[in-house]
C-alpha cells in the first residue's frame, strides 16, 4: 500500500453490490479482500435487496455501503476495488449489467477529483436510492462536497424510484457468518 501525500489515515465511504452467485458471502468477501490490502472496515449498513438500474432483466442485487480507514489515495483505493472485484470473478461485459462483485468509491472526505480513470465523489451518488439509503444508515449528516447537501437531504429529493428493502435477516446472517462478528452492522 502506497500512502497518501501524508500518509495519514483518512474516512471514506465504499459502495458493494452483487447481483450474481452467493451476493452476500461475495458482498463479505469483498470487504475480507480490501482488508487484506489495508482497509480498515469501521462499519458496514444493513444489506438491500435493491432493483436493477439500467438493464432491468437481470438478477437483484444485494447492496451495501462500508466506511472504511485508509492512508491509500483515492485512485489506490479505486484500483483495490477492481482488484477485489477481479478476485470476486468480476468479468466486466455488458454495461450496467449483472456482477457478481462491485467496489465504488462513494465519498472520500472533501475530496473532489473529475479525471478519466477516477471521478469522486461518485457521479451517479445523489442519482442512487440503492446507495443513498445505505449511505443514510451510516452517515445522514455527511456533506456532498459538490452538491453541500446532506445525505439525508440527497435521499430525500432522490429522483431514482427503485425498490429498495432491507434484505432478510438470512441473507445479513450469511454476511456475517463470512465477515465476522462485528464486521457488519
Amino acid at each position: 500500500m502506497i500512502p497518501n501525500r501524508t500518509g495519514d489515515l483518512r474516512r471514506l465511504f465504499l459502495g458493494l453490490g452483487s447481483n450474481l452467485g452467493d451476493r452476500p458471502r461475495n458482498l463479505a468477501e469483498g470487504l475480507k479482500s480490501l482488508q487484506k490490502k489495508g482497509f480498515v472496515v469501521l462499519r458496514v449498513a444493513p444489506l438491500y435487496d435493491t432493483e436493477p438500474v439500467g438493464e432491468r432483466r437481470q438478477p437483484v442485487f444485494l447492496n451495501t455501503v462500508a466506511e472504511v480507514e485508509t492512508a491509500m489515495s483515492s485512485l489506490e483505493v479505486v484500483q483495490a476495488g477492481l482488484l477485489a472485484e477481479s478476485a470476486a470473478g468480476r468479468v466486466r461485459g455488458v454495461p450496467g449489467g449483472p456482477r457478481t462483485l462491485d467496489v465504488d468509491l462513494l465519498l472520500d472526505g472533501d475530496v473532489v477529483m473529475d479525471e478519466s480513470e477516477i471521478q469522486v465523489p461518485h457521479p451517479r451518488l445523489h442519482l442512487r436510492r440503492f446507495v443513498l439509503v445505505p449511505l443514510a444508515d451510516l452517515a445522514p449528516d455527511l456533506i456532498h462536497p459538490v452538491f453541500r447537501r446532506t445525505v439525508a437531504q440527497l435521499l430525500a429529493s432522490c429522483p431514482d424510484t427503485a425498490t429498495v428493502t432491507r434484505a432478510s435477516e438470512d441473507a445479513s446472517s450469511s454476511a456475517l457468518v463470512v465477515f465476522g462478528t462485528g464486521g457488519i452492522s
